[in-house]
């Protein structure tokens, strides 16, 4: 590219001319290109290790004048193509111009200011482009460097890049690691020796970052196959952050069909970052805002804006607590720096005033916010107060004002007419509102069914009432002194009050205020009863299962022994299934949900559920439960850390992966009594996952002793069982509800009960030390490894049902899988079809992955058998149209696998019927058949000296078959018409059961084929032979067999039309016959099939084989005259319609030449195979990163 104009003191330094002329000099930089001796080989490592080869450029063109020791370099470029074009220009329209100049300094400063326009019009030609891309120059030579020496296409973005030392074996090689969104890329090059790695981050199991002995600081990535080791970073805390996200996107990718995609919204920096991409800034940007929704339970879509320190001031405590305050564009929150002394939330929605406060020496920089529920919150040692209350009111501007805190929400939903309307249109609107499947007229959408249930029992004076009544006025106390509502100050002391039980009243306010579910109610307004309405009716998968689970929920509850709990439940469920199709339903949401009604009225319930699969339990409740399966290796991995004695002997019991699905995944709901459990999900609503963890942790110690002693699955499986139904919540108000698993598990002694409040307790106490941050980074770490292990129980899956398909063995499936998914992979990354079209977790393992023609194309070209030069890839089109049976334009690996392996481990039949299908549509498509019919204007119509004898018995020998078909055909008539008078039910059952068998294809139900496609055939079998060492023999066996097969077709075309020459000798004499019948022209013929082998990248063989093989096929082909009509016109170059052969004919015709069959007979190396397809891609990365040293010795 044109540079602007500088200096060169040194021009023979670091550089090579190649190129002079009396004022430019063409130069190339040392270590760049092969040769350059010791100084080449000492340049080019230190322009890896120093990233020099980053900012200059391999090559660069200078000026120079005469008298003039100082050089100005003009232009510079990454490839000898790019600098030619620039020498080329300068030599056209420069150099004679300049050549007449006197004085040296008027040539500089004509060409410095030629040089200068140039680069002024580029820029402006390029401003709309730059406006868009955002990364440095630097950055973006960084990623140019890193698509031309991996060989990656523009698709592919680089996020950053790290100078680093990658272990290969004991020696550390110095080079530089380029992380982008799909990849793991590291270059080096020390002394003549290169080191080129790839990883894609889908194929990551492992991501360690560890510090020893022998690798001091370092990252370790852990493939199926290999582990890589990277050190010596300038912060390795940053770069391990980076591959944790790209690697959990990859993971994203794999679990639920999420392709990367840039935040366009993001806003742009005041001012170019150096080194840092937009990205590495989207990246970051989504970090904060996942720390920040999870920190304060918000929406998935709230962004984070920014964040400050400050104090804010307790009136419960009378102090100014020191903070962080963070702004987003519906929240302002506030979290302390020491942990649970306080965090708040104030919605925007409810935000009032905001206002400066005056500053003083005590409180500087104040700022009051008061809502609409008359609370104040006083924020001060605000940095840049002014700036934050202006982006607050920007944000206050933008939230819509609602009437959500003046009224119910329910309220809102369903009115079809106004209450003071006359008494006829109330009554048509109460009648409307009741068709729905959804309106405030249910009991249960205003409370609890718990509630509803017992609205009319006596009231209850005893202890644990008054037990309950108290926890309520301690609830209340706390109320009045720290707020309610989402406004509500969060303390330790709200903690205290959740692990003493919330009361039965408040539990269902309380659980949505902790999960953060009112947040998302309150921005939804009327979206559940929407989602009933749009859902209700409908009929799916989804709702089978609901179907057959809703009396399957907390049957022994009363709440759940009428239609009135099992709707509700089928509506929440539904309308979940229709929310969010991606997990439909799962088993345990009934549960779970069942649980959350008996204290919420619907909408509520509906939204916890909405905050229980989404955010708090990500994953749980797909399909395969990932979810649920990481926590588990999560759970395992605490187990070792703190009680390791036992960990090892649950592991050779294999009780942990069993035990810990059912806990977590309905979060002890179906494994303990329902009093007590319930207890557990009030912790849960407000610490998160770490309380599952801690009880979890706590019951396996409490019965420490007695798993230990335990020698078989069973009974560990027994003694834990029996105690957690022996949990027990004595507090409890409401009449015990019997445990089903208790009542059949309690045996004759019954274990001591464990008071479940005990239990949280000592839960506390021991593990307490559990943090949430520390569990992601846990989960993190498992995901990969559950994935990764789901991915290759996929492969089994799949291996193990082509195994009766194909003839391929279990490694040679294995092989095809994995590079077939690599191509998938690379298809999804850079093809043009979007992600969600090509990989689709929901179908089964075989149809997941495809690829597309070019994928398809490529994998053809290197694996199939059949090498046809300049033709493979018209073949390779034709194969993919084939198995493209639903014509989506995508092929899956079964079919994929059914294409090769016919090509492979067919016999002789087998490969010759696909071969002959892919010149049959739908493989040929018609602008192929347009440029095949060009072929047959060879062809002229002559007759054969020889052939009146075979056509004569051929006519005898169909008419006999058409005969007895005849007579068959009236048999079977005969016989239908016995049958019509004693047909029954059994005979359409039977008629049915043919219908839905497979219909297997036999050789007789293959279409016959035309002249045109004949012609074809033959053409691609010349290509296919043009590369063997029989090839001689090859060639004139396809030419005896293409004179056979023409002179058959000609019989069948006269016996076809015999008929009407019949009909038309009745009417009239016909002419006096001449010798025989027409036929073609077999020089011609055999001419035309020579000339079909001459395909474009053959041209470059000698002379003499080519006239060899010409002559070949005319020695063997009849010689006979050229036919001329009477005007002197060739006659042949319309097509013949009546021309036709059948496979039958053509597998016949083959099997009378030995090196015909013994070519289709023959095994294929697959191995070979595999290992050229492997060694594809590094060979494409050396051609693209050596490309230029072959330029450079070609010019030189």
């Amino acid at each position: 590219m044109w540079i602007q104009p500088e200096e060169v003191l040194l021009a023979g330094a670091l550089w090579v001319s190649e190129r002079a002329n009396p004022f430019f000099i063409l130069q190339r930089r040392k270590g760049h290109g092969r040769g350059g001796g010791l100084s080449g080989l000492l340049v080019g490592t230190l322009d890896v290790v120093l990233d020099s080869s980053a900012r200059v450029a391999p090559y660069r063109i200078l000026l120079q004048t005469a008298d003039s020791q100082i050089y100005w370099n003009v232009a510079c470029g990454s490839s000898r193509k790019e600098i030619t074009e620039h020498w080329d220009w300068l030599e056209s329209n420069l150099l004679q111009t300049i050549s007449i100049f006197d004085n040296d300094e008027d040539v500089t400063t004509f060409v410095k200011g030629k040089i200068l326009g140039i680069i002024a019009e580029e820029n402006r030609l390029k401003q709309g482009e730059e406006e868009q891309e955002e990364d440095c120059g630097k950055f973006r030579e960084a990623e140019l460097k890193m698509r031309r020496l991996f060989g990656m296409p523009e698709e592919e973005k680089l996020v950053n890049y790290y100078s680093c030392s990658y272990w290969k074996g004991r020696v550390p090689r110095q080079g530089w690691l380029y992380l982008s969104v799909n990849h793991l890329c590291f270059y080096s090059f020390l002394l003549g020796k290169e080191v080129t790695l790839v990883v894609q981050w889908t194929e990551v199991t492992q991501l360690e970052k560890n510090a020893t002995l022998v690798f001091p600081e370092s990252v370790r990535v852990s493939t199926r196959h290999t582990e890589h080791f990277f050190s010596m970073f300038l912060n390795i805390n940053d770069t391990f952050k980076l591959m944790e996200q790209l690697a959990t996107i990859a993971m994203r990718q794999l679990l639920d069909n999420e392709a990367f995609a840039a935040d366009r919204s993001l806003p742009k920096p005041c001012k170019t970052l150096r080194n840092v991409s937009a990205l590495k800034r989207d990246l970051d940007a989504r970090a904060k805002n996942e720390r920040y929704r999870m920190m304060f339970r918000l929406t998935q879509d709230e962004r984070l804006d920014g964040h400050t320190d400050c104090t804010l001031w307790t009136p419960f405590a009378k102090m100014h607590v020191v903070g962080q305050l963070f702004i987003s564009n519906n929240y302002i929150c506030f979290n302390s720096r020491e942990e649970d002394l306080c965090q708040l939330i104030i919605p925007l929605r409810e935000v009032s005033i905001v206002e400066k406060a005056d500053s003083s020496s005590v409180l500087p920089c104040p700022v009051s916010i008061s809502t609409k529920n008359k609370m104040n919150f006083l924020f001060a040692n605000l940095k840049d107060r002014d700036f934050l209350v202006q982006r607050i009111s920007d944000f206050l501007q933008r939230t819509p004002d609602s009437s959500w805190g003046d009224s119910s929400p329910l309220s809102l939903i369903g009115h079809s007419a106004s209450s003071s309307g006359p008494s006829s249109s109330s009554s048509s609107g109460s009648e409307s509102v009741h068709r729905r499947h959804f309106h405030p007229a249910l009991p249960t959408a205003s409370q609890g069914l718990l509630q509803l249930y017992q609205q009319d029992a006596p009231e209850d004076l005893g202890p644990k009432a008054m037990k309950e009544k108290m926890k309520e006025e301690a609830w209340n106390i706390h109320f009045s002194e720290f707020g309610r509502g989402v406004c509500m100050y969060r303390t330790s002391r709200t903690r205290d009050l959740v692990l003493n039980g919330i009361p039965e009243r408040l539990r269902g306010e309380l659980w949505l205020l902790f999960s953060g579910a009112q947040n998302e109610m309150a921005a939804h307004p009327g979206y559940y009863a929407a989602r009933v309405e749009q859902a209700m009716g409908l009929c799916s998968l989804a709702t089978e299962e609901i179907e057959r689970d809703l009396h399957r929920s907390m049957p022994e509850h009363r709440a759940f022994q009428n239609e009135t709990g099992i709707a509700a439940l089928r509506r929440v469920l539904t309308a979940y299934a229709h929310r969010n199709p991606g997990i439909g339903y799962c088993q345990a949401m009934n549960i779970v949900t069942s649980v959350l009604l008996l204290y919420c009225p619907e909408e509520e319930a509906f939204w916890l559920l909405v905050a229980l699969c989404e955010r708090m339990l990500p994953d749980y409740y797909n399909t395969r439960v990932v979810g649920a399966l990481v926590d588990q290796g999560v759970f395992e991995e605490l187990t070792r850390g703190f009680l390791p004695l036992l960990y090892e002997h649950m592991q050779d019991l294999g009780v942990i992966s069993t035990i810990s699905l059912s806990w977590f995944l309905t979060l002890f709901l179906s494994v303990m009594p329902f009093d007590s459990a319930v207890l557990l999900v009030d912790c849960f609503f407000y610490e998160g996952i770490k309380v599952t963890f801690q009880v979890a942790l706590a019951v396996l110690h409490d019965n420490m002793d007695a798993l230990l002693a335990c020698s078989d699955e069973g009974e560990a499986m027994t003694i834990l069982g029996r105690y957690l139904d022996n949990v027990v919540n004595k507090q409890t108000v409401a009449p015990p509800i019997p445990h089903l698993h208790a009542l059949l598990t309690s045996g004759d002694d019954p274990p001591p009960e464990i008071d479940i409040f005990d239990l949280i307790k000592s839960s506390y106490e021991r593990f307490g030390s559990l943090r949430s941050d520390v569990i992601e980074q846990m989960r993190f770490k498992q995901r990969l490894k559950v994935i990764q292990s789901l991915e290759d129980t996929a492969k089994r899956s799949v291996v193990r049902a082509m195994m009766t398909e194909s003839a391929f063995s279990i490694e040679e499936l294995e092989e095809l899988y994995c590079l077939f998914k690599s191509k998938h992979m690379n298809s999804c990354y850079w093809g043009s079809i979007p992600w969600s079209q090509r990989h689709d977790p929901s179908l089964p393992y075989l149809e997941q992955y495809r690829i597309d023609p070019a994928q398809f194309g490529q994998l053809f070209s290197a694996m199939a058998p059949w090498v046809c030069g300049g033709h493979t890839s018209t073949l390779s089109a034709r194969l993919f149209r084939l198995l493209d049976q639903n014509h989506d334009g995508l092929v899956n690996f079964k079919e994929f696998i059914t294409g090769l392996s016919g090509m492979f481990h067919g016999d002789m039949t087998e490969k010759l019927k696909l071969l002959y299908k892919l010149h049959l549509p739908p493989a040929l498509c018609p602008e192929e058949a347009e440029s095949a019919l060009e072929a047959t204007h060879f062809f002229t119509e002559e007759e054969p000296q020889d052939s009146s004898l075979l056509s004569e018995l051929d006519m005898l020998g169909q008419q006999e078959v058409t005969s007895g078909e005849k007579g068959k055909d009236g048999g079977e008539a005969s016989e239908e018409k016995k049958e019509e008078k004693v047909k029954d039910y059994r005979y359409y059952l039977r008629m049915w059961a043919k219908e839905k068998e497979p219909k297997t294809e036999t050789i007789k139900d293959l279409p016959r084929m035309n002249q045109e496609q004949f012609i074809d055939l033959c053409k691609t079998l010349y290509n296919m032979f043009s590369e063997d060492p029989l090839e001689q023999q090859l060639y004139h066996s396809i030419a005896t067999v293409a004179s056979l097969l023409l002179r058959i077709g000609e019989v069948g075309k006269r016996f076809h039309t015999g008929g009407k020459k019949a009909a038309a000798a009745a009417a009239q004499a016909p002419p006096p016959e001449p010798h025989g019948y027409e036929g073609p022209d077999e020089s011609q013929v055999c001419r035309a099939l020579a000339d079909a082998q001459l395909e474009p990248d053959e041209e470059a063989r000698d002379d003499d084989a080519s006239m060899s093989s010409y002559s070949v096929v005319s020695a063997g082909s009849l010689q006979s005259e050229d036919g001329v009509d009477d005007d002197g016109q060739r006659r042949g170059s319309v097509l013949d319609a009546d021309w036709s052969i059948t496979f039958e004919q053509v597998l016949a015709s083959l099997l009378t030449e030995p090196p015909l069959v013994d070519y289709f007979e023959k095994k294929w190396d697959f191995q070979s195979k595999m290992a050229a397809c492997k060694a594809q891609r590094a060979v494409e990365r050396q051609t693209s990163s050596s490309s230029d040293h072959d330029l450079t010795q070609q010019l030189t």
